[in-house]
């Protein structure tokens, strides 16, 4: 009997310690299950079953359990019965990752939307525009290789291709349609950044502006530029990694304030010399735009009365933070046909239906090659400069997101493609080579 009280003993210590030292990793990943799933359920407007079956169903995630409270709008996640994380659903501001102490009953000021125009066709409106035959379109070679996207390996769940403002091809996944909305993952930097250039096109914001933040002031960093931090190339220490407990991932699921995070990392390069990827940026541009509103409800109306509504990407809803900041790295959620819409704002340069949100110069120089960056990244936009996409034009670019989300601008073919999923290693270039080769200029 006494052994088996040692045994029992040691178990029990044994796993005191697992959860002591796998505390930080249970917390991300019952985070993510309980964000995931109020934003799916609440805002998509999908089902639980649906979610944990698809969305939340990979390594390690799938470890997880997720329960809905229908009359609150929250999700719980827990790991194991181990560590449970609550996320709740708040409207017009999307679903938010919440601590204990956050009081859910306190309002909070919502964005002002403008009424959708469901009258007229697309893309301008909501409303189904007539069929547009076009002799140079070989249609059977198009919807074949949109075909061969949607299977169990590429996991794709839309995708439309717009040639002359005209929608060519569309098709959808089982159990979505033309109204579902996809979560845009880092789509969501390039609406980030797209603001900066409507400001700058107003004139209310210099993108060379340096001395941003008092913490910076004492040291190599108030050099770093607006400029610097758009092109992700500021020098600031920061780690991108979504398989691991790294800055990201404290940042998604453990951060009240996401705009802050990377303020105080310290330098580990050179401005305008050191590229790297980070959705702390991002977000860091996210509290610099606040800063240009004297108060908070300006800056929650402006992303959508300057940009989404304005384009009439009624359907997209971008999420915030405990702070009510907006996740300006990854949390933009839309209709496949909205993120469409916010392709061809680029492919017209920034006009939108007779008015100039930004000026063309803005789209040069956001896809301008970032140096260090091997022609990969421009001003929060992905570049096929340095040739990804083998098959693809040189100087496409694209609006990308986790696990394979893209918007594709073709600027010689007058084209934007539009690919969701759940996969980053969906064979995306043969789509576009077969695409592009399906149309004859």
């Amino acid at each position: 009997m006494k052994s088996f009280k040692r045994i029992l003993l040691l178990i029990v210590i044994a796993l005191g310690i697992a959860i002591y030292y796998n505390y930080p990793k249970l917390n991300i990943l019952a985070g993510y299950s309980a964000k995931n799933t109020a934003s799916s359920i609440f805002l998509a407007g999908r089902s639980l079953e649906f979610t944990d079956a698809n969305d939340n169903n990979f390594s390690p995630i799938n470890v997880t359990s997720d329960e809905i409270n229908i009359e609150e709008k929250s999700a719980t996640g827990s790991v194991y019965g181990l560590l449970k994380r609550k996320a709740v659903y708040r409207e017009g501001l999307g679903a938010v990752l919440i601590t204990n102490d956050f009081d859910i009953t306190k309002p909070q000021p919502t964005p002002k939307r403008s009424t959708p125009d469901n009258n007229t066709p697309f893309p301008y409106g909501n409303a189904d525009h007539k069929d547009t035959i076009f002799s140079n379109i070989d249609y059977k070679k198009l919807n074949e290789t949109i075909d061969t996207i949607f299977n169990d390996r590429n996991q794709t769940r839309s995708v439309i291709v717009v040639y002359k403002d005209k929608i060519i091809a569309e098709k959808y996944d089982t159990g979505f349609t033309k109204e579902s909305k996809q979560l845009g993952w880092s789509m969501t930097k390039s609406i980030t950044g797209t603001l900066f250039g409507i400001l700058k096109c107003k004139g209310k914001i210099d993108i060379q502006q340096s001395d941003l933040f008092p913490e910076w002031e004492s040291d190599d960093r108030k050099d770093i530029t607006i400029h610097n931090l758009l092109q992700m190339n500021s020098g600031l220490e920061w780690e991108e990694d979504y398989n691991t407990i790294s800055d990201v991932t404290k940042m998604l699921f453990l951060e009240k304030d996401m705009t802050k995070v990377q303020i105080n990392k310290p330098l580990v390069g050179k401005p305008n010399e050191t590229w790297n990827y980070s959705s702390g940026t991002s977000n860091l541009l996210s509290g610099i735009l606040r800063t240009k509103f004297n108060t908070q409800q300006e800056y929650l109306d402006f992303w959508y009365s300057a940009l989404i509504d304005k384009i009439g990407m009624n359907s997209m809803i971008v999420e915030t933070d405990m702070s009510n900041h907006y996740v300006g790295s990854s949390y933009a959620w839309a209709t496949t046909r909205d993120w469409a819409k916010f392709g061809l704002l680029y492919l017209h340069n920034g006009e939108w239906n007779g008015e100039h949100l930004f000026d063309e110069d803005w789209v040069d120089y956001a896809t301008n090659p970032t140096p260090t960056s091997d022609g990969s990244y421009g001003a929060q936009i992905w570049l096929n400069a340095g040739g990804k996409f083998p098959d693809a034009p040189k100087n496409m670019y694209s609006f990308n997101g986790y696990k394979g989300q893209n918007v594709f601008i073709l600027p010689d073919q007058d084209l934007v493609v539009v690919r969701t999923g759940l996969t980053k290693n969906a064979d995306v270039n043969s789509l576009l080579k077969g695409i592009v080769n399906s149309i004859k200029h």
